[in-house]
């Protein structure tokens, strides 16, 4: 675009007019030039020349380009330039433009920032982009990098949240959902509410896990005689060492088949007794059996014969002869449920299924039997001692043991008095 002129419009026009009134009076066309432009302040007599041959070509007196025909072919080129960076543009931003959906402000403002410097500004940019259904104003640019320089309260606490939520999620197996991960910040002292978390996690697209489907690994042996159901599907215990459940599961591995039993307490969800082998022979239930018995001595907190239930499902393994022996002599009564009825063992086929879902899935592929071995371990004490429980109050089953004895201890010198 021409500089605009100095010389106001109706000024170049009263000077043409001067010189052509004038212009007798003076003997030639310099000597007049040079009076009228000194009369009204022109700087140079070749300024007011100019005029005049403008004014000539514009009324057809002289040859040449006239006015409106330098501006049209001004605006033409203007034009054909705006069009050719319109169409750069819109090559650059060909990777976003693709979608259906409105790419999110901030990658319509760094997209801006990148490519300013070269189509000429941010206005340009905005203009052609919120043409091809991209709306973005400059106005809204703007506003966004100044809420960068100075982000908000919400902004900042939204950063300080995502970081806890990230270790949380990191720190239990990648497992938890928006519920458990509140209530694991809350234990933390970390005040938030769900719905913070729920948006927050949605932002960094991470979720809890899901359940599969069960695969049945119960094999039951028609001619085993069969212990009574004394549980009922009634798994509430009124304290620890009352109901123990057991199940066990199989883990495909490059070297083979292995299987992994669990004793679990009904009374807290603590899983106290567990082995893994190659074989689903009865000593792999019987080795969960005595870890559980050995660990309940080891913290100080043995069962007493008499009042401890062994309830399982009617698999071979756990109507064996030699099963119902060990029980016998340790004084646990043996429990067996209906064959073929998950609600019969609800509980321990639960618990296997967080242990398939939270651990065996999302490591896969697994190498051989002391791979599983050692998951296994760290997931069972990461389960007991720091998984949130949401039956026994969002705590870890070890905590919820320990109440347990903390209260059954304060209430007993009351009782005595």
């Amino acid at each position: 675009m021409a500089r605009p002129s100095s010389y106001p419009a109706e000024l170049r026009k009263r000077a043409v007019r001067m010189v052509a009134e004038v212009r007798g009076d003076y003997p030639n066309e310099s000597a007049a030039l040079r009076a009228v432009a000194q009369k009204l302040g022109i700087g140079s007599a070749e300024t007011l020349r100019n005029w005049i041959r403008r004014d000539e070509i514009d009324s057809g007196q002289r040859p040449g380009t006239t006015t409106e025909e330098s501006a049209a072919m001004k605006a033409l080129k203007k034009e054909n330039a705006e069009l050719k960076r319109a169409n750069e543009i819109l090559k650059a931003a060909a990777f976003f433009l693709r979608g259906r959906a409105r790419p999110a402000t901030h990658t319509l403002v760094a997209f801006i920032d990148e490519y300013k410097d070269r189509f000429g500004g941010v206005e340009p940019i905005c203009r052609v982009l919120t043409a091809h259904d991209c709306r973005i104003a400059p106005s809204t640019y703007y506003a966004h990098h100044k809420r960068q320089a100075r982000p908000a309260a919400r902004t900042l606490r939204d950063a300080e949240l995502k970081a806890l939520i990230i270790q949380a999620y990191e720190a239990n197996y990648r497992v938890y959902g928006a519920r458990k991960i509140w209530r694991h910040l809350n234990r933390q002292g970390v005040a938030v509410a769900r719905c913070t978390v729920e948006r927050l996690m949605r932002d960094l697209g991470i979720s809890g896990a899901v359940r599969g489907r069960k695969v049945i690994t119960t094999i039951p042996d028609p001619r085993a005689e069969r212990a009574p159901d004394l549980v009922d599907r009634d798994f509430v215990a009124p304290s620890p060492n009352r109901c123990w459940v057991a199940d066990f599961t199989h883990v495909t591995t490059f070297a083979g088949v292995v299987y992994v039993a669990f004793v679990v307490d009904t009374f807290s969800r603590r899983i106290v007794g567990w082995s893994a082998a190659t074989s689903k022979e009865t000593r792999l239930v019987l080795d969960a059996l005595e870890m559980a018995l050995w660990q309940r001595d080891r913290d100080q907190h043995p069962y007493m014969k008499g009042e401890l239930i062994h309830h399982s499902d009617a698999g071979s393994q756990y109507t064996s002869f030699a099963l119902a022996e060990h029980l016998d002599r340790a004084g646990i009564a043996a429990s067996i449920g209906s064959v073929g009825d998950a609600y019969d063992n609800a509980l321990m086929e639960s618990t296997i299924g967080l242990f398939k879902t939270e651990l065996i899935k999302p490591r896969r592929p697994w190498k051989a039997l002391s791979e599983v071995e050692l998951a296994t371990a760290e997931w069972i004490d990461w389960y007991c001692h720091r998984r949130l429980h949401g039956e026994i109050g969002h705590i870890p089953p070890a905590e919820y043991e320990t109440n347990h004895y903390r209260e059954t201890t304060k209430s007993q010198p009351t009782a005595a008095t």
